[in-house]
Formats: C-alpha cells, sequence, structure tokens
C-alpha cells in the first residue's frame, strides 16, 4: 500500500486517523501498532516473522545491554548491530555478493533462493534500530521498557517506506506522551505537508518522468536513437522525477507522522539551490547523511585523526553510501563519484565556491545531474557507457523539440518548485485565512484527481 494509492487515502487513512483520535491517549500506542501491523502486512504477511523476530530480540538485546557489566557493554551492541546488519545484508546483498565472488574467482556458486522482493522498507527500520542499540550502549538514551512502545518506533508505518530515518531519541518524548500528543495546530500542518507531498509525487514527479520513461522504457524510443540534447533533457526530466518523487514521500511520511501527533526531521531542504556538492548533501536526505555521520564517519574518527585517516572515513562511508541504495555496482560508482568530489572540494575548491554567485550553482547542478546517470544506469535501456557517450559526445538522433512542446511546461514547473518560491507564496498566502483554505481546497482536489486517474488508467491497462 502505498500513500498516494485510492485504497489509502480514502479507506486506510480515515479509518485510520478516525480510530486513533477517538481512543484515550494511554491506547493510542497499542491502536498505532495494530494499524502499523495492517499496513505492513497489507500486500502479504511472508516477512511478518521476520520483522517480529527483530524487534522482539533488539527490545531484549537493548535491556541486556544496559543492565551488562562494563566489559560487556561494547561487545553486546557490537553483537546485535551484526546481527541486524546480517539480516539486511542476506536480503539485500547476498545475490549480489554471491554473482560478483562468482565473476571474480570462477567459483560457480549457486545463488540464494530468497525471491526478487525485500521485505517492506527493511533499509530504513534496520538503521533505524541500529542507531537504537548504539545510543543505549553510549548512554544517550536509557531501553525502552514498554514493548509496545519499541514496537511503534520500529513499525511506524508512515516511516515504513521511505523513511526519514528517524532516531529513537527524537520520538521518545512524544511516544511517552500520548495523552498531548495530537494538537489541531500539529494536525493542521500535518494535512499541509502530505497534501504538498502528494502534489509533488502526482502531480510533477510522476508527469515529468514519463519524458524518460518516453526515452529508455518499454515501447520508448530506445537511448541509441536519440540526439544529444534529448539525452540531457530526458537526464533532467529524471533528476526532477526522482526529487519530486523522493521528497513527495518524506514530505508525506512527515505529514502523517504530525497527523498522528509527531514531529519528524525535514528530510530534504531545496536541495537543488545548493551552491556546492557540500551543501547539496547537507539539502538531500538529511537524515540518511546524519545517520552515516553519527554511526560510520564520526566512530571511525571523523577528522580527528589526520587527513590521511580522514579521507579514509569519508571513502568508507560514501561507499556505504552507495551500496546501502541498491545491491549493484552503478550504486558504488555514484557513492565514489561523490567521495572524490566532496574530496576535491573540501581541499581546494570549497573556498572558491564560497565567493562565487551563479557559478556554483551551475556547478552543482551539472554534477548532480550527471550523477543521476551514474544512479540510473541500473534500468534497462540505460546502460551507463552508452548513457555517457550520448551526454558528451555531440550526435544526431531524435529531436527534442517534440517532447519540449509536451513536457516544456511541466519541466518549468518542475525548476519552480525545485526553487524557495512555493514556500515563500504559501507564507504569503497563509496570512489570507480565505486564500489559505481555498488553495489548500483546490491543490487536494488536483492531487485527487491525478490519484483517481492514474488508478483508472492502470486498472484499464491491466485489462489489456
Amino acid at each position: 500500500m502505498v500513500f498516494n494509492s485510492v485504497v489509502f487515502l480514502f479507506c486506510f487513512l480515515p479509518l485510520s486517523l478516525l480510530l486513533y483520535y477517538l481512543v484515550p491517549g494511554r491506547a493510542k500506542n497499542a491502536v498505532l501498532l495494530a494499524e502499523s501491523l495492517i499496513f505492513y502486512c497489507w500486500t502479504g504477511a511472508a516477512f511478518l516473522p521476520l520483522i517480529a523476530v527483530l524487534i522482539v530480540f533488539n527490545y531484549l538485546w537493548a535491556l541486556l545491554t544496559a543492565r551488562a557489566k562494563v566489559k560487556l557493554r561494547g561487545l553486546l551492541p557490537l553483537a546485535a548491530v551484526l546481527v541486524n546488519l546480517g539480516v539486511l545484508v542476506y536480503f539485500k546483498y547476498a545475490n549480489f555478493l554471491i554473482d560478483t565472488v562468482n565473476q571474480v574467482a570462477h567459483l560457480g556458486l549457486a545463488a540464494l533462493n530468497i525471491g526478487t522482493v525485500l521485505p517492506l522498507g527493511i533499509s530504513y527500520y534496520i538503521f533505524k534500530i541500529i542507531s537504537y542499540e548504539v545510543d543505549v550502549c553510549t548512554g544517550k538514551i536509557a531501553p525502552e521498557k514498554n514493548f509496545i512502545t519499541f514496537a511503534v518506533y520500529v513499525l511506524f508505518f508512515p516511516q515504513l517506506i521511505v523513511g526519514p530515518i528517524v532516531k529513537y531519541r527524537e520520538m521518545a518524548d512524544q511516544l511517552h506522551d500520548g495523552a498531548n500528543r495530537c494538537t489541531p495546530a500539529r494536525a493542521e500542518h500535518g494535512a499541509e505537508l502530505f497534501v504538498f507531498g502528494l502534489a509533488k509525487k502526482v502531480i510533477l514527479a510522476d508527469s515529468i518522468g514519463a519524458l524518460w520513461t518516453d526515452i529508455i522504457g518499454a515501447g520508448g524510443v530506445g537511448l541509441t536513437n536519440v540526439s544529444t540534447p534529448l539525452a540531457w533533457l530526458g537526464i533532467i526530466a529524471y533528476s526532477l522525477q526522482l526529487y519530486f518523487d523522493f521528497a513527495g514521500y518524506s514530505e508525506m511520511s512527515n505529514g502523517l507522522a504530525a497527523l498522528l501527533g509527531f514531529d519528524c526531521p525535514a528530510n530534504f531542504n531545496l536541495p537543488y539551490i545548493s551552491g556546492s556538492i557540500t551543501e547539496f548533501w547537507r539539502r538531500w536526505h538529511i537524515t540518511l547523511s546524519g545517520w552515516f555521520r553519527d554511526y560510520i564517519y564520526i566512530p571511525l574518527g571523523g577528522n580527528r585523526k589526520g587527513q590521511v585517516r580522514q579521507l579514509l572515513n569519508m571513502f568508507l562511508v560514501w561507499a556505504a553510501t552507495g551500496i546501502w541504495h541498491g545491491a549493484s555496482w552503478n550504486f558504488i560508482a555514484w557513492g565514489l563519484y561523490y567521495f572524490v568530489l566532496l574530496t576535491i572540494e573540501k581541499n581546494f575548491l570549497l573556498k572558491y565556491l564560497k565567493k562565487g554567485k551563479v557559478w556554483p550553482h551551475i556547478y552543482t547542478l551539472f554534477f548532480v545531474v550527471l550523477g543521476w546517470g551514474i544512479f540510473t544506469a541500473n534500468q534497462p535501456g540505460a546502460p551507463l557507457g552508452l548513457l555517457l557517450q550520448k551526454l558528451f559526445v555531440p550526435q544526431g538522433g531524435i529531436s527534442p523539440v517534440y517532447y519540449l512542446r509536451n513536457y516544456g511546461v511541466l519541466l518549468v514547473l518542475g525548476c519552480v518548485c525545485s526553487s524557495a518560491l512555493p514556500h515563500w507564496l504559501w507564507e504569503k498566502i497563509s496570512k489570507n485565512t480565505v486564500a489559505k483554505l481555498l488553495v489548500f481546497a483546490l491543490l487536494t482536489a488536483l492531487c485527487v484527481c491525478y490519484v483517481v486517474a492514474a488508478t483508472n488508467a492502470t486498472a484499464l491497462y491491466a485489462n489489456f
């Protein structure tokens, strides 16, 4: 079940909110756990035993860690981290590792029969659990004694699909305060966030992304046949689609969390207005960057042990960032690509970027868009070598004129909505209650139309 589906918007969401608001504060966590379980099992309960075992194991292990003698306080969380990472590696990377070993050593190892569908949200809830175990070990938090409360934190349905990766200590106070959790102001803010995120997803991401699909998708013109200008237009469209899709889902997640009474950190902050790659990664997927900083980079020594050690730490962090996104070499290459760029900036370029006005933004957008070309190279129809050739070796082919005519308005709208202008306009509109309600209602109605139209189109396609 996804947030932009008819069943979620018109069935699950209103019923879950109604029940959640009706029950007294002491029962809200139990209701939220039940709703999260339904959400998790909506498309199947095959992996329910897995997450149930992980919840029980980590709940008990944290309690044991807190009571252990000093000599064991470092070993117990290490064991927990290895168990949790082992689960993630098994489901997400095992066959990739086997295939890599077979190619290098020619061993002929058989692939594991673990299916092609990953357990829902495993990359996100494993990282949440690891942060919890480490924070208990370092004394930043006390272990959660209430099993239901801990289970709610792990299974919290707004964060299951795409995060954000929220630490337990950022939710703990509200998890324990059911009586004062839900307020009209927080619910209003949550509704705004959810609708804005939904608009980014269904109006912008899905519509702009169709251009890239028209090039590389089944039935598309094929990357081989496009001209260099059209290749650039396609990868720019993919860059916008990826941002609005991911940022939209994250905003919907935080909106749902606010509707349920939780304040969660923003995951995106207008990354495409950045004036350096360093700034970009302070604005893009903020909670993931913070997780790698707090639980890998700093524990490894950060920048405290000399430049060589710092570069090694950065290398390890960006290799891990790449592989976290998927079991494919292009993701690792994408992570190391940013390691190189950030190393260059750190050592000499950043001081010049800070002095510039326009060119730093052009530089940043160029390398970010190129990075998304590396990122998407695992898709069928978009091999990296061919894409780079199309982008950097001028050649003829299908003209971009037709696509500019069909997608030009959407691309301009996407660029405008990637800036600070929409936020500024909403602040102005919000000063007038009538205007605010009218704009909000119109945007909600437009989103509903897009969702219903997409559902009908999918159903019609399935009938043929």
